[in-house]
């Protein structure tokens, strides 16, 4: 079929500025990170609370209840002590062959100091992470004071993970310092794994499946060129060739310089985060992206299968909601996880966009697939429930990811406030799909 010649022009317009706004959308992350550092981190990064928008105001009568939240546990020192070895004993064999620069010498004694400050604190809550978590929860109850005022309830859940039960003790202390008057529980038992943080085996083993690694390798390959930096710690080209993974040494220096500041070291010069450049760190970002794509989003490469796991944990955040709408109390239950749980959750529910599904990794940057965004340190997830009164059948839910009012793929004219009854009978849909995907009978 020929385009009509009269088009042609406006047609080319069009791709012009289509490919422009592409370009722009891919070019975004770097930016952020430019100005950033701490975005790069992705699931590492420190909790952006600074800055938060203001929310907006609920229609006319309506008046929270009731909270439903999913949180990830306060900053944590590395649990990967990999990560910290990985490099420190490449650097350290080179070290004794006077291979390093001044530089390279430099990250060493870096590297020395970081492992010599998590020893016996591997996966540990901070105190940066736990002064996280007494903010969102302060923040939590001033923006929402008649869920906990006047005798409101509080159900709080951990899983077993110490870092985890810390996290959710912190947070109720800090509730209760605000409303003495709170009836308040705390729950901290396997009993609750089923759903807090399921898991199964077969599934996860089926993200990274051979072809989907060779697939991960590639992309890393393609992005992870460290030719400055290796130049910049070892001063001998021929025995980094023998002796070096530029790749891997660069990756996990960025990581161990990007987790300092969740540490006791976060007040410390950081010289590690002075080597690395933007370009550096948008490497790693786009790295670790794939990665917790492939192990969290509707990945095609592995049969878009890994958010349904959380199916268990959306099917009770619901039923726990409809018990205490029937009870006509108000209040909150709070859940504190993980990010393996909190992203897959957010992409089942479609927030944000979330849902996106790609074998091209190389597109989740240019789609908006952030998982930095998500899930960093205390990452969280609040479902807000609201009504005119008690008898009120006509309930309305607002979502906060990281305490941003976040858009939902259901249809709404009162956006970013949802219809409870639209909003149940979508995801108990989503969750009855997802159920059948992995042959769950019920």
């Amino acid at each position: 079929m020929r385009t009509d010649p009269m088009r042609r022009p406006l047609l080319l317009v069009a791709l012009m500025v289509w490919l422009g706004c592409r370009q722009g959308l891919a070019q975004s992350v770097f930016s952020i990170i430019d100005g950033d550092r701490n975005f790069a981190a992705g699931c590492y990064g420190i909790y952006p609370d600074s800055h938060l928008p203001k929310l907006t105001p609920a229609p006319k009568g309506y008046k929270p209840f009731y909270i439903s939240h999913y949180g990830r546990h306060g900053s944590r020192y590395l649990n990967d002590i990999k990560a910290f070895y990985t490099p420190y004993q490449t650097l350290l064999a080179a070290d004794s062959l006077g291979k390093l620069t001044p530089q390279g010498q430099v990250a060493l004694h870096e590297m020395r100091l970081n492992i010599d400050d998590a020893e016996d604190r591997w996966g540990d809550l901070t105190g940066v992470g736990k002064e996280q978590q007494r903010g969102i929860v302060r923040r939590m109850s001033r923006n929402f004071p008649e869920v906990f005022r006047h005798g409101g309830f509080v159900d709080a859940y951990s899983t077993i993970v110490t870092r985890c039960a810390l996290s959710m003790g912190t947070s109720v202390l800090e509730l209760v310092r605000e409303y003495p008057d709170l009836e308040v529980t705390m729950n901290n038992s396997y009993s609750n794994m089923w759903y807090m943080n399921r898991q199964d085996k077969s599934l996860r083993d089926s993200a990274m499946t051979q072809r989907v690694k060779t697939v991960f390798d590639e992309f890393v390959d393609k992005h992870g060129r460290n030719d400055r930096l290796i130049a910049l710690l070892f001063n001998d080209s021929a025995y980094v060739s023998q002796h070096v993974s530029k790749m891997w040494t660069a990756y996990y220096l960025l990581k161990a310089a990007l987790i300092q500041p969740n540490t006791h070291r976060r007040e410390n010069v950081n010289p590690l985060l002075q080597m690395f450049s933007s370009e550096d760190y948008h490497m790693f970002w786009k790295i670790e992206n794939a990665w917790s794509y492939i192990r969290s989003g509707f990945c095609e490469l592995n049969g878009a299968l890994q958010p349904y796991l959380q199916c268990y944990l959306l099917r009770q955040m619901i039923s726990e909601a409809d018990s205490i709408i029937q009870s006509r109390k108000h209040g909150a239950s709070l859940r504190f996880g993980h990010e393996t749980v909190l992203l897959p959750l957010v992409c089942l529910m479609g927030i944000n966009g979330y849902d996106y599904r790609t074998a091209d990794l190389d597109s989740l940057e240019s789609k908006g697939w952030w998982a930095s965004s998500v899930c960093p340190m205390s990452g969280n997830l609040q479902i807000v429930f609201y009504r005119k009164n008690d008898t009120d059948r006509e309930l309305l839910v607002k979502v906060l990811l990281n305490e941003k009012e976040a858009r939902l793929p259901l249809p709404s004219d009162l956006a970013p406030y949802y219809r409870w009854s639209d909003f149940r009978e979508y995801y108990l849909k989503r969750v009855a799909e997802g159920e059948s995907a992995l042959g769950v009978k019920r």
